[in-house]
């Protein structure tokens, strides 16, 4: 094998990994990390298979964006049930 191909098979095993700390975490933070560790390592892959708009499209969006509106509405949303109680 060569090391491109060991390099994505680490890759693929760290993806499955964010990918079951995302099922089974119960902190919020933790899940959202997770999930933009995940976007990340997708971004690796598409830019080894030479797909660099689509890497830095999922770099810009999967890992940035999504996960700052993530992180903005758990926020928003522990406060809302603080002001409930």
């Amino acid at each position: 094998m060569t090391p491109t191909t060991w390099f994505i098979l680490i890759i693929a095993i760290l993806f499955l990994m964010t990918s079951f700390l995302v099922l089974f975490a119960k902190n919020l933070i933790a899940i959202i990390t997770s999930i933009g560790l995940g976007s990340v390592l997708i971004a690796i892959i598409f830019f080894i298979f030479d797909a660099p708009y689509a890497g830095a499209f999922e770099l810009s969006v999967g890992a940035g964006l999504i996960s700052v509106f993530f992180i903005i509405a758990t926020s928003v949303t522990d406060r809302a049930a603080d002001v409930e109680e």
